[in-house]
């Protein structure tokens, strides 16, 4: 691995608040337990007086996704569950799910199981007024719980058949609500005792789906046609006060996150010693779930060309691909609101990069790829 390009870093992160406009961006570089850079730039209020801080919180929507995944390999770990059960076992509305076609619904013709929850190949889409989930709203209002808005996805006809396409969707919410029934207990509290206190993660929880007032909480930002313009403090993957969303919930801070993405990349052990994965299975998650089809999908749908996707989080498999200088296996994902988390097990190098604009697509095909080759290129 190559000397870490500190300056390189440094003036492209400076560039995305000068010129192009990113209101705070906050870059920690791990390796090997070590931190060996941290740079922030820009504001954090409307009033763009208030320099971005250490402590600075942030939405992360789906780097959510990463520690769901991880709690749910810690699982496995321990056989109380298997990639290969099937998701009725412990959800048993998931058991006569349905699957659209072109003239109405047809049965499963296989059964759905929790590696199409991780790969994100379940049927299931992002949908966030799907009928199921509008109906126990109403019902139950903000007391509407995980596990019943999740069974109520259910209600839904799959897009299509199990493991047959890649579309990224509420999968991982599914997953959070399995964690819920095998550990016995709410997924906010299996986080907070199997990865927050256990790798010192002291300013992680999960957001409200409204956060105006949360103390250290970015402003949010969104790209609208006249530019990058202040939104609400909203989450709207929180369906309610009492949800946690395994795909989108948490607010974190970059501190916290960087200690995850170190673990991760040093096969699953903190710099505090605490093992949170196996070696062994930290590169299960670096294993491509995806036939030709689904990686035809993700490259289509969501432009990760030369990527495939396996325990939730896509792989870099063809660098020449994209001539990027990065070595294939590095893995991670990102979040709605332009964060990211790349980490390579190889070098046990990592890092973590949060910023807060919604609907900011440059953000995944130009401003990420950009940080990968800088931390991880040859």
């Amino acid at each position: 691995m190559s000397e870490f390009r500190a300056e390189k870093m440094t003036e492209y992160l400076d560039w995305l608040v000068e010129n192009q406009g990113i209101p705070s961006v906050d870059l920690i570089v791990y390796e090997n337990h070590q931190q060996i850079y941290r740079h922030m730039s820009g504001t954090v209020n409307v009033e763009k007086t208030k320099e971005v801080a250490a402590d600075q919180r942030y939405l992360m929507f789906s780097m959510t996704k990463v520690q769901t995944m991880t709690a749910l390999l810690q699982l496995v770990e321990q056989g109380k569950l298997s990639l290969e059960d099937e998701v009725a076992k412990y959800l048993p509305a998931y058991k006569d799910a349905k699957v659209k076609t072109e003239s109405g619904v047809e049965d499963l013709k296989w059964p759905l199981k929790i590696r199409h929850l991780v790969s994100m190949q379940s049927g299931l889409d992002y949908d966030l007024n799907r009928p199921g989930i509008v109906r126990v709203l109403k019902e139950k209002g903000q007391a509407a719980t995980t596990r019943e808005i999740v069974d109520a996805f259910a209600e839904s006809p799959l897009n299509f058949q199990p493991g047959t396409h890649f579309c990224y969707s509420l999968s991982h919410d599914v997953a959070a609500a399995v964690i819920e029934v095998v550990s016995g207990t709410s997924f906010g509290e299996y986080l907070k005792r199997n990865l927050w206190e256990p790798l010192g993660m002291k300013d992680t929880f999960f957001a409200k789906p409204d956060n105006t007032g949360l103390e250290r909480l970015a402003q949010q930002y969104i790209c609208d046609e006249t530019g990058i313009v202040p939104m609400e403090q909203t989450c709207n993957y929180q369906l309610s006060e009492s949800y946690e969303s395994g795909g989108a919930g948490l607010v974190s801070c970059t501190e916290d996150y960087a200690i995850l993405a170190d673990a991760l990349a040093c096969g699953g052990i903190s710099v505090k010693g605490v093992r949170i994965l196996k070696p062994e299975t930290v590169e299960r998650i670096k294993q491509n779930l995806l036939g030709a089809d689904a990686i035809r999908d993700i490259a289509t749908t969501m432009g990760r060309v030369g990527y495939g996707y396996g325990c939730g989080m896509q792989i870099l498999m063809n660098p020449e691909m994209v001539s990027s200088p990065s070595p294939a296996g590095i893995f991670g994902w990102d979040g709605a609101a332009g964060a990211c988390i790349q980490m390579d097990t190889v070098s046990k190098r990592s890092f973590v990069f949060l910023m807060h604009v919604r609907n900011c697509g440059i953000a995944y095909g130009t401003y990420h790829p950009a940080m990968r080759d800088i931390v991880f290129g040859n």
